[in-house]
């Protein structure tokens, strides 16, 4: 008899044992699946030219999840970006995105929202979403303008001593040449005295009056040593 209560206890407790494994297990299990903030997360990427905010929920139980983001300054909402969208994770995890032309350094609040069951979540992810600090590369900026092409800036402009007419090949008339001409019906013999000044005043070495003057000035010494050499010889004749 004491035997089989013994044998009774024993059992009763294996299976008291048994049971409550069986339940932390299960409280594991569920605990493991249950959707949590932590299963969710935003980043800011470049989809091209256009800026993007994207959500991604690894919630392996699958529960419907709605985000909702807005645009934060100075601690407040600024906008909401677009509409709230709604996802179901799973474990490889499922995106979401939400079109936006983001600034450099700014920040952004992620909503979840999720009511399923026993599971209520509505809390922001944290910390808040910030922005790269370099913004997405403009088409503009990627593709080179017109003025910038290699065709044109090969392309010397022409410059300004190319385009205006060359002056200086046609030669300008000096005053020798035009003071050189004697004007019409002038005597040879009688040189007009304005006629000579000019002739001084602009061609300076070049005229012919130095030369006259040279000559005359030779003939008057020669004939003033012929004189004197005459005067002499008379007197020497007027003394014998």
């Amino acid at each position: 008899m004491s035997i089989s209560r013994r044998s009774a206890r024993r059992s009763v407790r294996i299976l008291g044992v048994a049971s409550a494994s069986a339940a932390l297990a299960l409280g594991v299990s569920s605990t493991a699946f249950a959707c949590n903030i932590k299963d969710f997360s935003a980043e800011a990427i470049c989809d091209g030219a256009k800026g993007a905010i994207v959500v991604t929920d690894t919630d392996a139980s699958r529960k419907a999840a709605t985000i909702t983001v807005f645009l934060e300054n100075n601690g407040a909402d600024a906008k909401q970006v677009g509409k709230a969208q709604t996802v179901t994770g799973s474990k490889d995890g499922e995106k979401i995105t939400f079109s936006e032309n983001w600034a450099p350094n700014a920040t952004y609040r992620v909503r979840v929202k999720v009511d399923s069951g026993k599971t209520q979540i509505d809390t922001d992810i944290t910390p808040n979403l910030t922005t790269p600090s370099t913004a997405c590369a403009s088409e503009e900026s990627a593709s080179p303008s017109p003025s910038e092409s290699p065709s044109e800036s090969a392309t010397p402009s022409p410059s300004a001593s190319e385009s205006a007419p060359a002056e200086s090949d046609s030669p300008t008339p000096s005053a020798t040449e035009s003071s050189s001409t004697a004007p019409a019906g002038s005597s040879d013999n009688a040189p007009s005295p304005a006629v000579g000044e000019s002739n001084l005043a602009e061609t300076g070495a070049n005229s012919n009056t130095g030369l006259i003057a040279g000559i005359a000035g030779a003939l008057v010494v020669v004939g003033g040593g012929a004189v004197w050499f005459g005067m002499r010889r008379r007197g020497a004749h007027s003394g014998n």
